[in-house]
């Protein structure tokens, strides 16, 4: 492929705080520990090297974990057992367990740690990095996962079940695959063997990037969570958390920046069988939604320390648990994600866990040969792609006509006219003005739709050109979204089995801009 990069700011799609992140911008810098540039990376392993992570533990469930897999290859051992080495560090992506992968950003966050991971091993050698997809198994909104798009036809998974996503039975998936896989019938194998969702998205997600060093990891796991009992225990019975981030919040919000996420006064849901329902504080004892279990302080703590696994961190703390159990560098997520990790740096200080190196996830656009042959009939530079739909016709249509469109000389004129004749008036009768003032308005406004007139007229002359105009923005905006938030891999990835393999060498994690990729296909 070939690759052209915009500044974020030039795209008009995203939030004024990602926007000051990556500018560096003096206010935000006490909300995150090091910027996302590799030098940064020196210091930032000196840090993680000084916590007690234990890492025999992370080895033993990752074995577990990967018993899933049929005949494991020796990379993937190699890189499960070089974690209990004190020189192993990892850069972590989570992302949901949307089905047959959802849509394309999942990839660009998975690409986004597997070249940092080559990059930093590059820079330091001396260290090894592996790449980890967390898996967020525990996730209980299946509406956030069930449908995916490829080439614009819809695909939805009807089951009806409750609770943790990555429990959840693949029933209902294989047939789906059946009517979309590849050819090499990776997800209908994927679906068909698992025991659940979790280990179904191991599967798939291994076999697509497992030759690369990534490292699928299920954290809905009693040991992990044995590791998280404190954390727990301090927050149903202390709030820590809740107060710390209120204040961070806060802050945020003076400057301007709209809060992503809210804490709550206890940030546990409790996760048995198909429930997934928040811990709330009730008088002297505690109550989980939905349900009719009830706990007093010392026999939840008792479930605590028997049933740490029963124990489902929230947005709030599952950053925190992520980065206690691995011995994480960087986290990579996309601008909502960046966000809500800058009002959590109090957490972790409290915690005394070093808060990790925000790396955002590669951002991009795929643009195949027959949307590039209609950018060049139409003479669209690339910053044109963003703008939206009827303003581009407008632009283009004012660039091949050869017919002024605009009356801004006569509306000009017209003010300039109509103030005098106010003067004059107002010199007769100051009663005059606002009579004056209402009918200045309606001819300019009369003029306003002369000209929008003139412009549709001059649109109709040039009916082909707005047809491929919608062509390339229902392509790279499918139902108005951004094509890597709607469109699946499958788009490209079925007729071009390489398509990974290009994506790999086409995003850049240190070059923290929009992609445009040209691809052939």
């Amino acid at each position: 492929m070939k690759v052209s990069c915009l500044d974020f700011s030039e795209t008009g799609q995203f939030a004024p705080i990602f926007i000051d992140f990556i500018q560096k911008k003096e206010p935000l810098k006490p909300f995150y520990h090091r910027y996302p540039a590799i030098a940064e990376f020196e210091d930032q392993i000196k840090d993680k090297a000084h916590e007690s992570i234990n890492r025999n533990l992370l080895v033993e469930v990752l074995k577990e974990q990967y018993t899933s897999i049929e005949h494991l290859d020796e990379l993937t051992t190699t890189q499960i057992e070089s974690l209990a080495d004190e020189q192993t560090f990892t850069v972590t992506t989570g992302h949901q367990l949307n089905i047959f992968t959802g849509p394309l950003y999942f990839h660009y966050k998975i690409i986004t740690v597997i070249n940092a991971c080559k990059k930093l091993k590059a820079q330091y050698p001396a260290y090894n990095f592996i790449p980890i997809y967390w898996m967020a198994s525990e996730d209980h909104d299946i509406d956030e996962i069930r449908s995916f798009q490829v080439n614009g036809e819809k695909f939805k998974w009807g089951t009806e079940q409750t609770g943790a996503v990555g429990r959840m039975q693949t029933e209902g998936l294989s047939e789906i695959a059946k009517k979309i896989d590849a050819g090499d019938k990776l997800f209908q194998k994927a679906y068909a063997n698992a025991r659940n969702l979790a280990e179904a998205t191991r599967a798939y997600v291994h076999q697509l990037y497992g030759s690369e060093g990534l490292l699928v990891l299920d954290a809905d796991h009693k040991a992990l969570k044995a590791e998280f009992k404190q954390v727990i225990k301090e927050d149903v019975t202390k709030h820590t958390a809740n107060e710390l981030v209120e204040k961070q919040s806060d802050k945020l919000d003076r400057m301007g920046y709209k809060s992503q996420t809210f804490p709550r006064e206890i940030n546990f849901f409790y996760l048995k069988d198909n429930l997934r329902s928040r811990i709330v504080k009730e008088g002297e004892g505690y109550q989980v939604l939905d349900s009719v279990i009830k706990f007093s302080e010392a026999e939840l703590l008792q479930e605590i320390d028997e049933h740490p696994e029963r124990f489902s961190p929230n947005v709030i703390l599952r950053p925190l648990y992520q980065e206690m159990i691995l011995p994480n560098l960087a986290y990579t997520g996309g601008p909502a994600e960046v966000a809500y990790w800058l009002q959590l740096k109090p957490v972790f200080d409290h915690f005394k866990t070093a808060f990790p190196i925000l790396l955002p996830r590669n951002f991009g656009m795929i643009i195949p040969n027959k949307i590039q042959h209609k950018l060049k009939k139409l003479k669209m530079a690339e910053g044109e792609i963003f703008i939206e739909k009827e303003s581009l016709k407008k632009n283009i249509t004012k660039k091949i006509s050869g017919q002024k469109l605009h009356l801004n000389e006569e509306k000009q004129a017209l003010n300039q006219l109509l103030d005098e004749v106010k003067q004059y008036a107002g010199e007769i009768d100051f009663s005059l003005d606002e009579m004056t003032a209402a009918e200045t308005q309606k001819m300019i406004n009369g003029l306003d739709k002369i000209e929008k007139k003139m412009l549709s007229a001059e649109k109709r002359k040039h009916t082909e050109k707005m047809r491929q105009i919608d062509e390339v923005k229902d392509f790279l905006y499918p139902g108005g979204a951004p094509q890597e938030r709607k469109e699946n891999f499958l788009s490209f990835y079925r007729s071009d089995k390489n398509f990974i393999k290009s994506l790999l060498q086409a995003l850049e994690p240190f070059n923290l801009q929009f992609h445009i990729m040209r691809w052939n296909g």
